[in-house]
């Protein structure tokens, strides 16, 4: 089954593969948002000799694939990141994906990237009926990062998501939601019509040093170039192994809805995004032509379409069941890369690979901040922020890993019930 990104994107967008002997200054391997954004922020630099490998099609993974929410922070706690990093330092790598966020928003309107954006905030919903943690992150957000979340009181918050199930709400103004594929695609004709050389069904199956050079091999094309960088997340594989291991792939669900016209208003009368303060949180939004897109759960296994509706579905009832007889039209999973440490992996190896990754959960905003500091150091701009390398490619354990984070994650499922 399509995904309803994939049924309402562009299916005549497509790229040749690459063939034959090919030289290039850069090589970005993968196709998502971290290797576009690198990209496309190496075109507005001025730099020429790129090229863009894909294995599949542009946002075939999860840039293509995920809830649509673009807003500030990294997969890792902001306290935490403060917390471990200290102040100025934390401080700083937040302000970087704010930065992120509004450069997402010029390159939509810079480059005219139809992808559905709908600037109306996203909402933090609070499950459990104590205020006091929400107040406090409220609290935190102002006093030490800077940033106003408004806060919505019950009556104030049911006026707009029409569920017995939230108590309070904080409304992050500046953020957004949007179209993932599209914007994906958006991206790849700039690069396209700039002189990027995008090539898709191009999986790169090896990459060896060649002398002071780096050659890569696909299944038709040898290519020779100064630098890679590997952006390739959930999907890696075995490609590097000192970048695989480094990587968990989490599987995580996506549903959306038949048009529902004016009947969306019985749930939700707001155009911002939702999602929750549990630990395994629902995240939801509406979609440009009324339908309402539902998002949730991790887990290990890929499910089936069916099995991923009747899951949730069920999720979707509990928060709105005046929607019980609403029929789902699209369903799919995805992997999301995580890394041990739940902060993105940005850096270089001693051998001179560049990579980006690890953006599982909280990556649209934090993907194209890869790119553009990427960029910079390519360029000779700028380093890349101290901050990442103090979190660098820990091993994730292969199969125990991943066994271990799924049982985690049902004790935090465990603990929310038992909370709310």
């Amino acid at each position: 089954m399509l995904t309803y990104y994939q049924s309402t994107a562009d299916p005549a967008l497509t790229f040749p593969a690459a063939v034959g002997q090919l030289e290039a200054d850069v090589v970005i391997v993968g196709g998502g948002y971290a290797g576009l954004g690198t990209a496309i922020s190496l075109q507005e630099r001025g730099a020429k000799n790129v090229m863009l490998l894909e294995a599949q099609s542009i946002g075939s993974g999860a840039s293509g694939r995920n809830g649509g929410f673009v807003f500030g922070g990294f997969s890792l706690d902001n306290a935490d990141l403060l917390r471990q990093l200290g102040a100025v330092q934390g401080r700083a790598l937040y302000q970087l994906t704010l930065d992120a966020v509004a450069r997402i928003r010029q390159r939509i309107a810079r480059y005219q990237i139809d992808c559905d954006a709908q600037y109306s905030g996203v909402l933090l919903a609070n499950w459990f009926q104590d205020d006091k943690p929400l107040r406090e992150l409220q609290q935190f957000m102002q006093s030490q990062l800077g940033v106003q979340w408004d806060w919505l009181g019950r009556e104030q918050l049911r006026e707009q998501l029409l569920s017995e199930r939230y108590h309070a709400a904080l409304f992050e103004s500046n953020a957004f939601h949007f179209h993932p594929l599209k914007y994906a695609q958006g991206l790849a004709r700039q690069l396209h019509s700039g002189g990027v050389a995008v090539h898709e069904a191009s999986r790169v199956v090896s990459i060896e040093r060649d002398g002071a050079h780096w050659r890569l091999q696909t299944a038709q094309a040898s290519i020779r170039c100064r630098e890679v960088v590997v952006c390739c997340g959930g999907y890696i594989e075995r490609l590097y192994p000192a970048l695989s291991r480094a990587i968990m792939p989490i599987a995580t669900y996506v549903v959306a809805t038949e048009p529902l016209g004016e009947r969306l208003h019985s749930a939700m009368r707001t155009q911002a995004a939702v999602y929750d303060t549990r630990f395994a949180f629902d995240y939801y939004r509406p979609l440009a032509d009324t339908r309402l897109l539902w998002g949730g759960r991790i887990s290990i296994q890929d499910r089936t379409p069916e099995q991923v509706q009747r899951l949730l579905r069920a999720d979707l009832l509990r928060v709105y069941p005046q929607l019980a007889d609403v029929k789902i039209s699209h369903a799919w999973s995805g992997l999301m890369s995580y890394a041990r440490h739940k902060m993105p992996q940005i850096g270089r190896l001693p051998n001179g690979l560049w990579y980006a990754m690890g953006f599982g959960g909280h990556g649209v905003a934090p993907t194209t901040l890869a790119g553009e500091v990427l960029a910079q150091a390519l360029t000779g701009e700028a380093e890349i922020p101290k901050g990442f390398s103090s979190y660098g490619l820990p091993s994730t354990f292969g199969p125990l890993g991943r066994l271990a984070a799924q049982a985690t994650y049902w004790w935090m499922q465990a603990r929310d019930a038992w909370r709310a």
